[in-house]
């Protein structure tokens, strides 16, 4: 059965209605997954998922209410599962059975859905296009040969094609919003420390959001009431009250102040995107938003901080891996986790921490600043996500530095912690194009109404 039309909130509605069941569902996307060809999975759970489904399908009948209940999501393979293979797309990790669950994990299995697999990304998360897999490079869903994006890159396209309805990815300096952008759904990182960390394996502790993909943005607000907040495990989360996100849905954006950073639409941008972006921002302005241009000063030193910092935490978290306690020889890292283990470690060495880290730290506090700012002025930001479209598989590969400069929109807002959802903008040559709407910490309310207003357009 094709579910291309269905939301999470059909699937729902056709299960009560006995139109279809839990288990015809997870069965039918289970036989996409296998048919497949784009690499999008790692691990498929297919008799746990089963299993599952069939339990939905009792509680469904005997008319139990949970938001999720019977619906098959994917994970980003560095999800802790407990029973589950979890590899973070290593052969470091080709053998680990975790023996508990993410915390995100459980309110999600709680909420009643169904884990049906683990998605393929960029070991250790660690990439902009989905191509640094130690299980082979997953493919963009609309055009052959192109990447969708990292390092949620399986998550994304299990979204986009339907694998299954909604998909968990991580975010530390884009790897939701650009793939959710490449892919043509909607991608949110939230505040960081809004979701718990915990049993997520870590690429930069400082920089990591837990955030997911989606086909619209009301699902988007569901997952996130789902997931977000406290928890003792995690010393990062906050005990900022979780929003009734779900309420900001029926909002309009009157009067709302808009802001349209001068640096982000200047030279380096593919025109036929900043013509596409500046058309919805005059859509948007249309339906009562007042748009403003703002400077973002420092952003031209964020990618520069940024893989100074990154590095610098990878270094350390992947430190853990030597073959003692678990996981297989270090002799089994990729080239892009030696890349950013040995820069990182060089840049904590004795002698560069000084000129190196901690100027990095200083800069990324003034990137912060900038925003702090400019959120005085305007509600919400819109940048793109990505200056260029989508790549050829192979292009970037052995120019790191072209890569990384991919995340030249996406980095800062990881620095400073805000967070930013990616919605489908429209196409340009076949290849999707997103935007991303930024505000400030905890607002993802107010990202989910102007989200809603972009998609309604």
């Amino acid at each position: 059965m094709n579910y291309s039309a269905y939301s999470i909130k059909d699937l729902r509605k056709g299960f009560k209605k006995k139109q279809f069941s839990s288990e015809q569902v997870v069965k039918d996307c289970i036989n996409d997954i296998k048919d497949d060809k784009l690499n999008a999975f790692i691990t498929i759970c297919e008799d746990e998922a089963i299993s599952k489904a069939k339990e939905a399908d009792k509680k469904i009948n005997e008319g139990i209410e949970l938001p999720l209940l019977g619906v098959p999501i994917s994970l980003k393979d560095i999800y802790l599962t407990k029973g589950i293979k979890t590899t973070a797309a290593s052969k470091v990790l080709n053998n680990y059975i975790p023996q508990y669950s993410a915390p995100a994990v459980e309110k999600l299995e709680e909420s009643g859905a169904i884990i049906i697999g683990k998605t393929n990304c960029d070991a250790w998360a660690h990439g902009s296009s989905g191509e640094n897999s130690d299980f082979g490079p997953t493919e963009n869903p609309y055009l052959e040969g192109y990447v969708p994006g990292g390092s949620s890159s399986g998550s994304a396209v299990s979204v986009a094609k339907n694998l299954c309805f909604a998909s968990m990815g991580t975010d530390t300096g884009g790897s939701i919003r650009l793939p959710a952008s490449f892919c043509n759904v909607v991608g949110l990182k939230p505040t960081y420390g809004r979701v718990s960390r915990y049993g997520v394996i870590s690429m930069a502790s400082s920089l990591d959001s837990i955030g997911h993909f989606t086909k619209n943005v009301e699902e988007s607000a569901l997952i996130l009431s789902i997931t977000a907040g406290n928890d003792p495990k995690d010393g990062t989360t906050l005990s900022e009250k979780v929003d009734d996100y779900e309420s900001y849905l029926k909002k309009d954006i009157k009067e709302l102040r808009v802001g349209m950073p001068k640096e982000y639409f200047s030279d380096g941008l593919d025109i036929r995107i900043k013509n596409l972006i500046e058309q919805k921002l005059r859509d948007l302005e249309k339906l009562g938003a007042k748009i403003e241009i703002i400077s973002l000063p420092n952003t031209e030193h964020g990618t520069e901080c940024y893989y100074i910092i990154q590095p610098a935490e990878v270094s350390s978290n992947l430190g853990r891996y030597d073959e003692i306690r678990y996981g297989n020889g270090r002799e089994n890292f990729g080239d892009e986790a030696k890349r950013r283990i040995m820069l990182g470690t060089y840049v904590l060495s004795s002698g560069y921490y000084d000129a190196y880290y901690k100027k990095a730290m200083q800069v990324r506090t003034l990137v912060k600043k900038d925003f702090d700012e400019a959120f005085k002025k305007v509600d919400v930001i819109i940048t793109p996500v990505s200056p260029t479209l989508p790549w050829k598989i192979g292009e970037k590969v052995n120019d790191p530095m072209a890569m990384y400069l991919s995340d030249v929109y996406t980095v800062n807002i990881n620095m400073a912690g805000i967070p930013g959802l990616s919605v489908p903008a429209g196409f340009v040559d076949g290849l999707p194009v997103g935007l991303q709407i930024l505000g400030p910490h905890f607002s993802e309310g107010k990202l989910f109404q102007v989200g809603q207003a972009v998609e309604n357009l």
